[in-house]
């Protein structure tokens, strides 16, 4: 029987999930049975086993159009912790210690992510490149989308809305490399607009990266654990910056 057609929800929720857990484990045996999983769903693109890995591979490699969909879709499937969740995971902490700890968290599930997808390429399969490279990239997107979003938490700063209005807003952030409340023209999410043109020149910069883990045997792993702990660790400084300088402001 032919496997069902996989579906933007399906790519979409898998992702979420993986970025999320993989961000809020600090045990480092659980962290290596989430990074497994990541890697057995790094691999399954170059595995030939129907008509729903072939939707992946057309899709990943059909650019950053097909991307930016999927992490659009992903973004109000990620789970994030609120100011409240936060302090008591964080007890006595205050927000700039509590932002440290998050960004540091961060970095570890982002050199695991690019660790997995490293492996992945070294495994003895016929590799499909374009799609492990977006399977990479959607959940390290997930993960920093995941870390904007609980930094603005942190301070005591979420974005306006309920929780898709909020989250559509974090991805603006992530594109904008700023605080939401620092963001000019507007956090419109259609096509054409200058926000999707932003979303989708940082995904290419970020697919970019992505191939640095799938280099030949492990040292594809170390350089893409490397290349997501520092992009991670940048990203979670420049919009704690922005909150911090709004903090003290107010």
């Amino acid at each position: 029987m032919a496997e069902p057609e996989t579906d933007a929800t399906d790519i979409s929720l898998r992702a979420a999930e993986v970025a999320a857990d993989i961000s809020e484990t600090d045990q480092p045996r659980e962290r290596r049975r989430l990074v497994s999983a990541f890697t057995r769903a790094a691999a399954s693109g170059a595995r030939a086993a129907g008509r729903g890995t072939r939707a992946v591979r057309r899709g990943a490699g059909s650019g950053t159009g097909w991307l930016a969909g999927q992490v659009v879709a992903m973004a109000p499937r990620l789970r994030v912790r609120d100011q409240a969740a936060l302090q008591a995971q964080f007890p006595g902490q205050s927000a700039d210690e509590i932002a440290d700890a998050l960004i540091d968290h961060a970095a570890h599930a982002a050199a695991a992510a690019g660790g997995a997808a490293g492996v992945a390429a070294a495994l003895p399969v016929l590799p499909a490149f374009p799609a492990e490279i977006a399977a990479e990239t959607l959940v390290m997107v997930g993960i920093e989308l995941k870390l904007v979003a609980e930094l603005h938490e942190a301070y005591g700063t979420p974005a306006p809305g309920n929780f898709a209005e909020r989250m559509s807003a974090y991805l603006a952030a992530w594109a904008h490399r700023r605080g939401v409340f620092m963001i000019e023209g507007g956090l419109l999410l259609a096509a054409g607009s200058p926000l999707t043109r932003l979303l989708r020149r940082r995904l290419a910069a970020r697919l970019g990266r992505s191939a640095f883990s799938l280099g030949p045997l492990l040292t594809g792993a170390a350089a893409g654990a490397i290349f997501n702990s520092r992009e991670t660790k940048r990203l979670g400084r420049d919009i704690r910056s922005d909150l911090r300088r709004r903090a003290i402001g107010s």
